[in-house]
């Protein structure tokens, strides 16, 4: 049996808590907050239940540690593009490709039936080869024996240049575009390889929780008291501590040392490689452009027929929202003055009183900080004038919700930043994109989980990260 630190009580975390201490190994969860889940918050006001966090959870069967039991939704997204034009996808493909018919064309039906066609092969020869093993030398070298699966992902391609080759109507091009945003990347430099994130939420389905998807930390918590986890609160992790390069412990907040056999850190990877264990070699690519995300929580009075669960409203020029989210060589990041708004609105009467609703808005935006690339969201004022700005454009795409306000709050990239400890307040991690750093540390016993290590951000590639390193320990 191994004593084993867990840094960081996020889905990543408790998940490999859960599945370690199952396997017979002493597991004790330090929490820098006073609260579990990480990113996946929640916040309650006068009656409403908001999830601060992911709203939609793709993939439920990868979530082995947890009892879930979620409900599917259809549609999984509603699409309201600058024309005017409403989209409704569907996790049944014969659905949806009646759907884009009716909506957009036979043409651009047939488009997206040929484009599911590879985004599927990309699917596969993800799962079989990467989402669910350790980026290792050998699992590299396997993957280039596998000539097909290489052929699918299409290295060096953008998800733009996919898009572009296989959808003709602009419309679709945009619904795909907004998946890189899903792993916190541009899509003009966003690898084709994403259209396996597309792929996965339809082909699976999108799914909701009642009360919200805030109850997942509630069932991984409740998996870890069961397989007898300590889990320490309020507690911060100053330091990997190590000899002769291997980890033994680490050190707290309080100056105490906790010894351990085996650490896995669930905080980003730019806050292990810069601050827990400094490794310069380690943080190249780590600042890259990820994006963050600014928040709305609203408490509306009525109902309001014309939203979905998820609903998107873009804007009438993509790439400026793009410019401004990432900056550019001669003009600095700056909260899109067009952006695409995302409203989830939960039709759960556990989540907000009768005769009103909890709108959960988020808007891409750039992360907090000082530099080119970053905004610095404390600035006074700045996150009410935005709060305006980002009414005014629901306004004018024809869902004007001020007078109905019963009231607003915002959470900016800054707020994220603090709360959770994300550098930035970045949703899915520093390293933004595809690849990122690898799940086992430059030291042994040392192991990373989490969105900003592979396969990515999300919360089923989280899970996926902590049951690749609880296989890679193994049991006691």
């Amino acid at each position: 049996m191994s004593r084993i630190v867990v840094i960081g009580a996020g889905v990543g975390g408790l998940t490999a808590a859960v599945r370690l201490a199952r396997g017979g190994h002493a597991v004790t969860v330090f929490e820098q907050s006073d609260r579990l889940g990480g990113k996946l918050g929640v916040y309650e006001r006068d009656g409403f239940r908001f999830d601060t966090g992911p709203s939609l959870l793709t993939l439920p069967q990868v979530f082995t540690e947890a009892e879930l039991e979620p409900v599917p939704l259809d549609p999984v997204v509603r699409h309201v593009f600058p024309d005017g034009t409403v989209l409704d996808s569907s996790p049944v493909h014969s659905e949806f490709l009646d759907r884009i018919g009716d909506a957009l064309g036979a043409e651009a039906a047939h488009d997206w039936d040929r484009f599911w066609r590879r985004a599927r092969r990309i699917w596969e020869a993800s799962w079989r080869s990467v989402l669910r093993k350790p980026v290792t030398a050998a699992s590299l070298a396997a993957l280039s024996w596998r000539v097909g699966d290489l052929a699918a992902i299409a290295p060096g391609r953008s998800l733009r240049s996919l898009g572009r080759h296989y959808l003709r109507d602009p419309r679709l091009r945009m619904m795909l575009d907004r998946y890189a945003t899903y792993t916190g990347a541009d899509p003009r430099r966003a690898p084709a390889a994403l259209a396996a994130v597309p792929y996965a939420e339809l082909a699976f389905g999108g799914w909701y929780l009642p009360g919200g998807l805030g109850t997942i930390a509630t069932a991984l918590a409740s998996g870890c008291a069961g397989a007898g986890v300590r889990i320490v609160l309020g507690q911060a992790v100053e330091r990997i501590e190590t000899a002769d390069g291997r980890v033994t412990g680490v050190r707290l907040a309080d100056g105490s040392h906790e010894p351990a056999d085996e650490v896995v850190s669930n905080v980003d990877a730019l806050t292990v490689y810069r601050d827990l264990l400094p490794e310069p070699r380690r943080l190249t690519g780590l600042t890259d452009r990820s994006l963050a995300g600014f928040v709305l929580l609203l408490g509306v009075r009525g109902e309001t027929p014309e939203l979905a669960h998820h609903t998107v409203f873009f804007p009438s020029y993509y790439d400026a929202e793009f410019d401004a989210i990432f900056g550019s060589a001669s003009r600095r990041a700056r909260p899109a003055s067009d952006p695409t708004v995302f409203v989830t609105r939960a039709p759960d009467p556990s989540v907000r009183p009768a005769g009103a609703e909890a709108w959960f808005v988020l808007v891409n935006a750039p992360r907090h900080g000082t530099g080119w690339r970053a905004v610095d969201w404390r600035r006074a004022g700045l996150a009410e004038a935005y709060g305006d700005l980002v009414l005014d454009v629901l306004a004018r795409r024809g869902l004007d919700v001020r007078d109905r306000l019963l009231f607003r709050e915002t959470r900016t990239p800054a707020d994220l930043a603090a709360a959770t400890g994300a550098p930035g307040g970045a949703i899915y991690g520093t390293a933004g994109g595809l690849m990122r750093p690898v799940n086992h540390g430059p030291v042994a016993g040392l192991h990373l989980v989490g969105g900003s290590v592979h396969p990515g951000g999300g919360l089923p590639m989280v899970t996926l990260s902590a049951q690749i390193i609880a296989d890679r320990i193994g049991p006691a």
